[in-house]
């Protein structure tokens, strides 16, 4: 038995087991786990409905294997809790137990509650001159969220099945962001995950042609201090403090877990697959001089990558302050569990890992085979998910695109940096463009890596959107309230004439073609396409290139506000993506070698001149050169096989690229013995093009700064 708050021995506690950690329900009782190699006493504090009065308290009675625990045969899904560590307060040995303070369960599956910023939230006095060294003694359980034991029961419909990685487009979009100005989304649920359920937003991203919707995070995370009391919010949700409980401002009712899964099951019934993007390199605790909310109290020397001869501090390759420690077996353990948790009961089908090279830092620099990576290939369930890298981080020799292991895609910047420029009109681009467009295969094509592993994209949450990559020349973040100095200054982007917004139909003419020169290079190009939620329809932060901070209309996407342009690049981007799935051609799972395909007298790709000759090194070297042809065939020969041996054949097309600001006119290749169809022009307001057939031999014009799609026809 145990005391309740009021001294009454009315707690029932039992032994209960270190496995699993967390608070799990059995239908029977709830088993009570915690973690802590440092730990000398473990005090579960049990709250009301309203998370307000502390009911009672239970010290854990058991310790096995590094692991506090207990089991309450009397409570019931529902019961918020949360704990009171007690060990030595020595910040210079890298410990920070402070029982004043209470803490989250690291594996807590909802969270109850807001975080209410005070002092009383830090382990150590805020202002005292000897700073994190000193020791606070209030009680910081009135500020914070409370855990809550759940029942995780859900009737799954049928499963969607993991799509081929080589069909994939994802559509990367923010929960809240993304509905909350819908007009045909029902108001209450406008920013949570069931107004992402939503029929019209099923519909419209089954009309766009996507494959995979990848959501910014939507683990608990926390507002920063910082940015409340200047007006902001954390948007964006880089900032975890619960790897298992999704943000609880998604969800609609509040506490409502199966809203998640009813999203889920939505995606999958409309064949669309879900992917997180997960934080797992950092918290939201900071460095030594933030808050105690959970791991720092409940093991800090173990949870948190610290500095070796300076355990005070912490090492920060993420710029955030802190690197969560997965050299750490139950660190490590905790990740997995989390990443299985979402699959298994949560039903998710794939990850995004942001900065994941500080997950695989060992010793301090990234190793091939850490721990975390090592962990993930050998799993038998996350080894059929999709995995994405953003393969870099802010420490020394953070830099790691293509050095992920096979089973990994990645972020793929260089993409993403040669197609601004190439398309800016930059010099010495051209053979940067050929190698991009192929899926990279300088960097990825090794270890039988495929060329989905590249994943391109034009834009991304994290700088100007496409409609303010062609409309800004500068970025602009004065409402961030940091005199701009947020944000990327390398943006590679060309306002075409004016900055910002401008009544010049020349210059929204050209802005618009820029557009649709970017979504085609991407739809068209070999690899794994991302677009940004908005760019179909050419969504505006107004020149701001870090809205992490904004919670505003800044962000949002307005659904009301699309013009006719708009709509008319939302049915350009539908076509190109149905041409893209129809064609396997442009999604092929081999690189290019640039060999005629076995079985066949082709080969598998021709870099053509405009001339009509196949390009030599010296025309790819040309400082001037913005202009090419590519040929791509759709013979499969034997090597273009489906997965029970079948020859997979496909058209044969023919990319016309003009980069420069004057026509050019391309010879159309193969003789007057064949027929290339036109199928797209970007020079032409709704990208359709004329569907002449023009004989091999004869002069296409490509207008300056477009392309143009043709088909092999006869």
């Amino acid at each position: 038995m145990a005391n309740g708050a009021n001294g009454s021995n009315e707690v029932r506690v039992w032994p209960g087991s270190p496995s699993p950690l967390g608070a799990t329900w059995d239908g029977s009782g709830v088993n009570f786990a915690l973690f802590s190699a440092h730990a000398q006493k473990v005090e579960l504090c049990l709250f009301d409905t309203d998370g307000v009065t502390e009911t009672a308290r239970v010290t854990l009675p058991e310790y096995t294997h590094e692991v506090w625990h207990c089991y309450l045969p009397d409570a019931r899904p529902g019961q918020l809790y949360g704990y009171r560590v007690h060990g030595p307060y020595e910040p210079q040995a890298g410990h920070r137990f402070n029982p004043n303070k209470l803490l989250l369960d690291p594996y807590a599956k909802a969270l109850v509650g807001e975080l209410e910023w005070d002092d009383a939230l830090f382990g150590y006095t805020v202002g005292h001159p000897d700073e994190d060294l000193s020791f606070d003694e209030r009680d910081s359980a009135p500020f914070m969220p409370k855990c809550r034991v759940v029942d995780q029961a859900f009737t799954w419909g049928r499963p969607l099945g993991f799509r081929p990685w080589h069909e994939t487009v994802i559509y990367e979009m923010h929960v809240r962001g993304y509905t909350v100005r819908h007009p045909e989304v029902p108001e209450e649920f406008r920013g949570s995950f069931e107004g992402l359920a939503a029929q019209p937003v099923i519909d419209h991203l089954k009309n766009l042609g996507v494959t995979a919707i990848e959501l910014l995070p939507v683990h608990a995370f926390l507002q920063d201090r910082h940015l409340i009391e200047r007006g902001l919010s954390n948007y964006w949700g880089y900032n975890t403090v619960g790897f298992f409980a999704p943000n609880q401002s998604y969800l609609r009712p509040r506490n409502e877990l199966s809203s998640f899964k009813r999203f889920v099951q939505k995606m999958h019934d409309a064949g669309i697959e879900v992917i997180l993007d997960v934080v797992y390199n950092h918290t939201a605790e900071g460095n030594h001089m933030g808050p105690t909310l959970s791991f720092r109290g409940i093991d800090n020397h173990s949870y948190y990558y610290l500095m070796g001869d300076q355990k005070r501090f912490y090492n920060d390759f993420t710029g955030t302050g802190n690197a969560l420690e997965l050299r750490h077996p139950k660190v490590l353990c905790m990740v997995m569990d989390s990443l299985r948790y979402w699959v298994e009961v949560m039903g998710v089908d794939g990850f995004r890992f942001d900065l994941a090279t500080t997950l695989a830092r060992v010793e301090g620099p990234y190793d091939e085979h850490a721990s975390f990576l090592d962990a993930v290939a050998q799993d038998p369930l996350l080894g059929q998910v999709k995995l994405i890298a953003e393969p870099w981080d802010t420490g020394l020799g953070g830099y790691q695109v293509g050095n992920f292991p096979p089973g990994w895609a990645e972020w793929n910047d260089q993409y993403r940096d040669s197609m601004r420029k190439f398309w800016k009109g930059d010099e010495d681009q051209l053979s940067s463009f050929g190698g991009r467009f192929s899926a990279s295969a300088d960097i990825f094509n090794r270890r039988g890596r495929r060329t989905w592993t590249s994943v391109n994209f034009i834009t991304a949450h994290d700088g100007f959107t496409l409609h303010d990559l062609v409309s800004y020349n500068e970025k602009h973040n004065e409402a961030n309230g940091e005199d701009s100095r947020d944000g990327s200054d390398n943006n590679n982007s060309w306002n075409c004439g004016a900055e910002g917004e401008t009544d010049d139909q020349d210059i929204l003419a050209l802005r618009r073609r820029q557009m649709r020169n970017f979504l085609a290079t991407l739809l068209l190009s070999q690899g794994t396409p991302m677009l940004l939620a908005g760019d179909e329809f050419a969504h505006t932060q107004g020149g701001n290139n870090n809205v992490y901070c904004q919670d505003s209309e800044i962000s949002w996407l307005d659904w009301e506000g699309i013009n006719e342009a708009g709509r008319s690049q939302m049915d350009f981007v539908s076509r190109l993506l149905k041409l893209r799935q129809e064609h396997i051609v442009f999604h092929r799972d081999r690189f290019f070698s640039g060999q005629v395909i076995p079985g066949t007298e082709v080969k598998d790709v021709i870099w053509l001149h405009p001339s009509g000759r196949e390009m030599t090194p010296e025309d790819w070297q040309g400082g001037d050169a913005r202009c090419l042809a590519i040929r791509l065939s759709g013979e499969a020969g034997i090597v273009h096989l489906t997965q029970t041996g079948e020859q997979e054949p496909d058209d044969t097309f023919l990319l016309l690229v003009n980069a420069g600001h004057e026509d050019v006119a391309f010879v159309l290749p193969n003789g007057d013995t064949v027929t290339w169809q036109t199928l797209v022009d970007t020079m032409v307001e709704d990208g359709r093009s004329d569907g002449d057939a023009l004989p091999g031999g004869s002069e296409r014009v490509v207008g300056g700064r477009s392309l143009q799609l043709l088909r092999f026809v006869a």
